[in-house]
């Protein structure tokens, strides 16, 4: 009967220990921040925390687009983020490129 609760414990330790060496990581896949983006009739959209590496399709072609993240952004014309326009630093914003996706990159 010990034996067996000591293989229990052991089992929960191993498992805690994984749950714990996983959950920063998965944390730090997301850039913080928002990027913030501007229809040509001046409606504003919003993405919050977006995903890393992830194509992301925007609403409608931005004509202002705004990196307020902790990360560069990729942005592209097509929705499928092919036809690479142009990268945006943290803190950055771009008007008139007409993106119609764009992906966190680093």
């Amino acid at each position: 009967m010990l034996r067996i609760a000591r293989t229990v414990r052991l089992a929960l330790a191993a498992g805690t220990a994984a749950v714990l060496a996983v959950g920063p990581t998965a944390s730090a896949e997301a850039a913080t921040g928002n990027i913030r983006y501007f229809s040509a009739s001046g409606q504003e959209f919003r993405i919050d925390n977006p995903p890393d590496r992830v194509c992301l399709t925007l609403r409608v072609r931005a004509q202002l687009l705004a990196n307020n993240t902790d990360r560069t952004l990729s942005y592209y014309y097509n929705a499928d983020c092919t036809n690479l326009v142009n990268i945006l630093a943290p803190g950055r914003a771009v008007a008139y490129a007409n993106p119609l996706s764009v992906r966190i990159i680093a």
